[in-house]
C-alpha cells in the first residue's frame, strides 16, 4: 500500500509531528510505501526519527514566512501560495500515484479533496472541533475564527473519510457520514514506570496560549507555601517563554519551577515525576496525558475540551478539573503531593488503563480504514 501524509512541517517538537512519525514508521515496519510531504520545511531535519525507508518531500511554499504580515497582505499571500501548493501537489501526486493520501488538517486541507488523482483522500484532526474559537480573539480575528470554523464544517464532508480523535469531539461535528474516531496510540511502551517517589510535578507543551501555562504557575504558587521541598518542571518552547519566565520570577517561584526545552526521549521525564499536570483550554487527544498515563503517573487536567475526559476516569487514574478552577486543582494536586500511596494507587491504574491506547490495537484500525477504502465498490472523494 502506498501512503502519503500531508503536513506543514516535522521539524516541531509538538504531539501531531510525534503522532505522524510513529505512526509513519509502523506503516514502514509492515512494508507499507509511506512518504511525508511538507510545506515548510526549510532543509530542516525531522524532530522526531523517522524510518530510512520513508520518503520525504518539501514543496517549498512555506505559509510560515507571512506571519508577520498585517492581515490583508496575509489574505493575498495566502491565496498566490495556494494557487502554488495546489500545483505542486497535484503534480507530485501525478508523478508518485498513492492509494491513501492524508491530511493532518494543514494548508493542504482546502487543496487535496479536489486533487483528481486515484488516491484516497482521508482528513484526520487533532484538535477540538472549537480550536478556531479557543484563542477568543478580538474584532475583525474574531469573525475571521469563526468563518473559519464554519468553512471547516464544510471542508470535512469532502474527503473520503474524517478521523476525529474523540467520541466527544465527534459529537461537536455532528451527524457526518464519513465520520470516524480513531485515537492516537500511546508514544511508546516505557522501560520502566515511574515510582511516584521523587517530588516533581510534570507538564508538557508549547508555551503558548493554548496550553495556558500561566494558570499552572499561579496554581503552583497556592501549592508551593504546603508542599516547598516538591518542584514544578514544564517541558516546552515557544513565544510566551518570556512571559512565563516573568511570571516565575513575579510570583518568587524561582527555586521550584523549571522551564526546560523539550527532549526527544521524554519518557526519563516522566519516569523521575511523580504527577502529570495540564492546564489546557483545548486539546484533541493530549499525548501529554497518554505519556504520562503509560508511565504510571497520576493525571490531574482541566476537563477542556476535548481528550481528558476520554482519557482521565476522576478518582480511578487521576482528577478532572473545571477549567479556569485554580483552588480546584491546587487542592487535587496537595492532595496527591501528600500522600504516596494514592498516589500510587492512581498510577498503578493508570498505567493498565494505557492498554487501551496500545499501538497494534490503534493501527489496526487505521488498516481497516484503509483496506475498506480500497476495496473496489468504494467511490473516490
Amino acid at each position: 500500500m502506498k501512503i502519503a501524509y500531508c503536513i506543514l512541517g516535522t521539524y516541531n517538537s509538538g504531539g501531531m509531528e510525534r503522532v505522524l512519525a510513529n505512526k509513519a514508521n509502523y506503516l514502514a515496519k509492515l512494508g507499507h510505501e509511506v512518504t511525508v510531504i511538507t510545506t515548510d520545511q526549510q532543509g530542516r531535519g525531522s524532530y522526531y526519527s523517522l524510518d530510512p525507508k520513508i520518503r520525504s518531500f518539501d514543496l517549498q511554499i512555506n505559509y510560515t514566512d507571512d506571519l508577520n504580515y498585517g492581515l490583508a497582505m496575509r489574505l493575498v499571500s495566502y491565496a498566490r501560495k495556494q494557487r502554488i501548493h495546489r500545483k505542486k501537489l497535484s503534480l507530485l501526486l501525478k508523478e508518485k500515484p498513492q492509494d491513501i493520501v492524508i491530511s493532518l488538517f494543514d494548508h493542504d486541507v482546502t487543496i487535496l479533496s479536489r486533487l483528481r488523482d486515484r488516491s484516497r483522500k482521508v482528513l484526520e484532526i487533532h484538535f477540538s472541533r472549537y480550536k478556531r474559537l479557543q484563542y477568543n480573539r478580538k474584532g475583525v480575528w474574531r469573525w475571521l475564527d469563526k468563518f473559519r470554523s464554519y468553512q471547516d464544517l464544510n471542508l470535512v464532508k469532502k474527503f473520503s473519510r474524517f478521523v476525529v480523535l474523540t467520541e466527544e469531539d465527534k459529537g461537536y461535528w455532528g451527524a457526518l457520514p464519513n465520520i470516524h474516531v480513531i485515537p492516537n496510540a500511546n508514544s511508546f511502551v516505557p522501560k520502566e514506570r515511574s515510582t511516584v517517589l521523587n517530588k516533581r510535578v510534570i507538564a508538557v507543551g508549547r508555551y503558548d496560549t493554548q496550553k495556558n501555562f500561566e494558570d499552572l504557575i499561579h496554581i503552583w504558587k497556592l501549592v508551593s507555601h504546603f508542599y516547598p521541598d516538591w518542584s514544578l518542571t514544564i517541558y516546552g518552547q515557544g513565544f510566551q517563554k518570556q512571559l512565563l519566565e516573568n511570571l516565575i520570577d513575579q510570583l518568587d517561584l524561582q527555586n521550584s519551577v523549571t522551564l526546560h526545552p523539550p527532549v526527544a526521549d521524554i519518557e526519563n521525564a516522566y519516569v523521575d515525576s511523580a504527577i502529570l499536570v495540564m492546564t489546557s483550554r483545548y486539546e484533541g487527544l493530549p499525548m501529554a496525558l497518554l505519556e504520562g498515563q503509560a508511565c504510571g503517573l497520576p493525571l490531574v487536567s482541566y476537563a477542556c475540551k476535548c481528550g481528558p475526559r476520554d482519557i482521565i476516569h476522576n478518582g480511578v487514574n487521576g482528577y478532572l478539573i473545571e477549567e479556569g478552577d485554580r483552588i480546584g486543582m491546587a487542592d487535587k494536586l496537595t492532595k496527591l503531593m501528600g500522600n504516596h500511596e494514592l498516589r500510587k494507587e492512581l498510577g498503578n491504574n493508570a498505567a493498565e488503563m494505557s492498554e487501551n491506547y496500545a499501538e497494534d490495537l490503534i493501527m489496526k484500525h487505521w488498516l481497516d480504514l484503509f483496506n475498506e477504502l480500497l476495496q473496489p465498490n468504494q467511490k473516490n472523494a
